[in-house]
């Protein structure tokens, strides 16, 4: 797809990642429109990309998810691409509390992004395309991030079967499972402790350089093999 001119939702623009996402847009000519749950820092990186326009959701209201892609589409006269960018992370614990964060994090990577990708199959114009954000766990399960590893993986194999659907609107379907990043993600998971060896960060740009590139090419994958650290635009 043409990103110049182009009519993009970034879903979860505040985080960093979805920040990079929508600078790296932006400077292609799009016409980015920053969501997220932060109004503050969305107005701070609206002002940063010359006045983008900016809508507020919360992950954990499923048909809010939905609402915004529509409302979105409806106030932009029609949307080119939605991008989803938005995640959270625990790691295993074996606690009382497990349940609870297994529910939480499924709801956040795996049924808000749908009910957004849903809303978009009629929101997006023929030519444009939806993206999501996934993860290398889709590909390759890790120990000790196995609920993580399996909302990724979901929401992958949504993608997948979706997409022929997609392709009878002309919309094209990204599905970019990225490695582990220096987001801050880590950092701050809904629980448990990160494992020592996660692997070094991959960065940032590279990643976002490589889903831009998947964008202009209606690219079906953006994919990471660990054991040479490369990423494949495919």
């Amino acid at each position: 797809m043409d990103l110049e001119g182009a009519r993009v939702l970034v879903a979860g623009a505040t985080g960093v990642l979805g920040g990079h996402i929508s600078r790296a847009l932006s400077g292609k000519g799009a016409r980015v429109v920053l969501a997220g749950r932060d109004e503050e820092a969305l107005n701070t990186l609206a002002e940063e990309l010359a006045g983008a326009s900016t809508a507020t959701f919360e992950a954990m209201d499923t048909e809010g998810c939905a609402a915004l892609v529509r409302r979105t589409a409806e106030e932009e006269g029609g949307l080119d691409a939605l991008v989803v960018a938005f995640g959270v992370v625990a790691f295993d614990t074996g606690s009382d509390s497990e349940d609870a964060v297994v529910e939480q994090m499924f709801q956040v990577n795996t049924l808000a992004p749908m009910a957004m990708l849903r809303a978009a199959a009629d929101a997006v114009e023929p030519g444009g395309a939806v993206a999501a954000v996934t993860a290398v766990t889709a590909d390759y399960p890790t120990h000790g991030m196995a609920a993580y590893s399996a909302s990724k993986a979901a929401l992958s194999a949504w993608l997948t079967a979706a997409r022929a659907d997609y392709r009878a609107r002309r919309v094209a379907v990204l599905d970019v499972r990225a490695p582990h990043m220096d987001t801050g993600l880590a950092t701050r998971p809904l629980a448990g402790t990160a494992p020592e060896n996660l692997p070094e960060p991959f960065p940032v740009d590279e990643v976002v350089d490589a889903l831009v590139r998947a964008l202009r090419s209606d690219a079906r994958a953006v994919a990471f093999d660990p054991r040479d650290r490369r990423l494949s635009v495919r």
